[in-house]
């Protein structure tokens, strides 16, 4: 006899749901605390609601926020953190655990108190606090060892930031080991101490034992208390896995905490930062997948872990093997928040895909690099509506800007043609993936092109379009989006140097003395410098910024930096390329250094430029004369998400607007943000 268990399909292991007290989560997946960028004045307000409220909408079932959020004055709001040392945020927990409690998800806060990871000159300019007297690298500040009146005060400021949390309607917190103060008690490396508080494995642990002892006697048995927790801090004289074990199983015994959140290694360093505690493109995928498991398998409470899990496959190998109880896949969310309701949906192949940039770990946080949304919630939906009517729109250029500008009119219910000169979409993506560590890019591409196609969008490849090819189609709006060329003209000497593109896309050269100029700060005279010294020639790098890729996030810098040192390559900074002269078989560029204002000569059989692009506007300034609104995109009705207001040219016969790189030089961000400001409403 055939049960009706027999013939239902299996749960998705991540759509299991988890008790952790009395909290059920509704599936296994979450996204962990993090500074997003988005506070007021310390305080989560209507912009860091939002964005949070949207993945809780997208199905996930634990939504974690407040990354580093300070409990006392001499914790310091060095990196856009929340304050939870002040009564002022309660109203603003209640309003956004109500907001995220309708969508059905869970809401946690991480509280913390920073130690020496503080700075001194930064928010209330107090000196920093430590276990024992150190300097942080990242930071700076020279801590000075805490005295049993700053111990007791910092564990009552985490009770009444606990009972705040709580009183904000949020279901549980977490505090934050690693690097921040109760880490650096537990951790030899930073503790030094003599009494009670240091030197054996009990005495490192009493600080941390009690604050959350203070913390479970404010809070009660009905709040569901964790610990992101160091497994692993990876480095000569830290804690190693087998310390990290036997801590854990001190915390566990102590029956005051309900989860683990398991990282690995330090984060007192920006290579420790980028390479090992927040990897991306460069690192594979869950690398420390297995070191959070083998953490598992050593103690009884529910283990969470996040750290480049990227890919619903990954999450649910993940979970159906038991190496985790819930799966974060906190920067996926960032790309994509709605990636639960997709996978429910059965639309698992339409989830955008986290491709590693760490743009969301810049300035811009917590925008991601293809999805400008993320962060804007407050202005734009992640899915466009349809348009009243439909419209025949033709879009010139198919790099990442034509891509998404087609995606969005096409979501929109508009028929869309896009016209490509070249072989394959993609643009200078396609030359970003020459970098070693830079393959995961064309998942930019790759999804755009899925989704077209799944959309009728008509690609045509290999057409380059003149004007006339482009009103031949009878389109009511043109977008052009033709992107730019090396921008070499401004340089005495050009016809003497190979643009980075070249050198990029062609053979490596035979020439063994190059010289890569790199006057952005981007990633494609690195990409080009690394190229070559891969295939065994002797290159150098001179750069105009005072920095290696000073234009980057500082995750990328780092790791173009290792890279850089690994194979070699010096770097000069301060240099700009004035002129570019031949003598003979050799080419000789003068630079001027920009601090000293000396000019300084450089031999070598080959000089390749960097300097960005310019506008490829010949389409654009051939079908001008002939459109509605003259080409010209009204910039308040675009920042405001009004329609394009009425064209200006009676006798037009289209549209016209560009974005991307066919306005001016820019990055994949912005070629995006174009396309949705201004698709969104045609």
């Amino acid at each position: 006899m055939t049960t009706e268990h027999d013939t239902t399909m299996p749960v998705d292991p991540l759509l299991q749901p988890l008790k952790i007290r009395k909290l059920v989560l509704r599936n296994r997946v979450m996204s962990t605390s993090h500074a997003c960028g988005l506070e007021e004045g310390g305080l989560p307000k209507d912009r860091y609601q939002s964005y949070h409220e949207e993945k809780a909408r997208g199905g996930l079932a634990l939504t974690m926020f407040g990354g580093s959020s300070n409990v006392s004055p001499d914790s310091p709001n060095i990196f856009q953190q929340l304050n939870v040392g002040s009564d002022e945020i309660i109203p603003h927990f209640q309003k956004f655990s109500e907001r995220v409690h309708t969508q059905g998800a869970a809401l946690m806060c991480q509280i913390t108190h920073l130690g020496r990871r503080g700075e001194s000159y930064k928010d209330n300019w107090l000196p920093t606090i430590a276990p024992s007297a150190s300097r942080e690298t990242l930071h700076r500040s020279f801590a000075r060892a805490m005295d049993e009146n700053d111990i007791e005060r910092v564990i009552r400021d985490f009770g009444d930031a606990a009972m705040r949390c709580k009183e904000g309607g949020l279901d549980g917190i977490e505090t934050l080991a690693g690097g921040h103060l109760i880490g650096q008690f537990l951790s030899p490396s930073t503790n030094r101490r003599t009494d009670g508080y240091g030197g054996s494995v009990e005495n490192r642990c009493r600080f941390g034992l009690m604050v959350y002892d203070e913390i479970r006697r404010r809070v009660g048995d009905d709040f569901v208390v964790g610990f992101r927790y160091v497994v692993d801090e990876g480095m000569k004289g830290g804690l190693t896995f087998d310390d990290c074990v036997e801590i854990a199983g001190i915390f566990e015994r102590s029956g005051t905490i309900d989860f683990f959140n398991a990282v690995y290694g330090r984060m007192d360093t920006e290579v420790a930062l980028a390479v090992d505690n927040m990897p991306g493109m460069a690192s594979p995928m869950a690398p420390w997948l297995a070191n959070a498991a083998a953490f598992k398998r050593e103690v009884g409470l529910p283990v969470f872990h996040a750290a480049r899990i990227a890919d619903v496959a990954t999450a649910r190998y993940a979970i159906s093997e038991g190496l985790l109880d819930m799966v974060a896949m906190t920067r996926a969310h960032i790309a994509d928040p709605h990636i639960v309701s997709k996978l429910t949906a059965g639309h698992e192949d339409r989830i955008r895909p986290c491709v590693g940039a760490t743009h969301c770990m810049s300035e811009a946080r917590p925008s991601c690099i293809h999805n400008p949304a993320t962060g804007r919630e407050t202005v734009f939906a992640h899915k466009v509506e349809k348009a009243p009517t439909s419209r025949e729109i033709v879009i010139v250029g198919g790099g990442p800007a034509g891509l998404e500008a087609a995606r969005l009119c096409a979501e929109r219910g508009h028929d869309v043609t896009v016209l490509e000169a070249a072989s394959e979409p993609g643009g200078q993506l396609r030359m970003a993936t020459q970098a070693s560590w830079r393959g995961d890019v064309i998942g930019i591409v790759d999804w755009r092109v899925g989704e077209l196609d799944r959309l009728g969008v008509d690609i045509r490849l290999n057409t380059y379009a003149e004007p006339s090819d482009v009103t031949a189609l009878n389109p009511e709006i043109i977008i052009v989006a033709t992107g730019g060329t090396p921008d070499l003209d401004w340089l005495d000497g050009t016809e003497h140097c190979t643009s980075v593109w070249d050198a990029l896309t062609n053979s490596v050269p035979a020439d063994d003395d190059i010289i890569v100029y790199d006057g952005t700060g981007r990633h494609p005279a690195p990409s080009c410098a690394e190229r070559f010294a891969m295939a065994g020639r002797n290159v150098s790098l001179i750069c105009l910024d005072d920095r290696l890729a000073a234009e980057m996030a500082y995750a990328e810098r780092t790791l173009w930096k290792k890279r850089l040192y690994d194979l070699k390559v010096p770097v000069t900074p301060d240099l700009r390329l004035q002129r570019i002269e031949r003598n003979g078989n050799r080419l000789t560029g003068l630079f001027v250094n920009e601090s000293s204002g000396e000019t300084i000569e450089r031999d070598a059989s080959m000089i390749v430029v960097e300097h960005g692009t310019v506008p490829a506007t010949e389409t654009f300034d051939g079908l001008r004369a002939m459109a509605k609104n003259k080409g010209v995109t009204d910039l308040g009705a675009l920042l405001e998400g009004r329609p394009q207001p009425e064209p200006v040219n009676p006798d037009g016969a289209f549209e016209l607007y560009r974005i991307g790189d066919a306005v001016t030089s820019r990055n994949v961000h912005t070629a995006m943000l174009d396309a949705l400001r201004l698709c969104r409403t045609l």
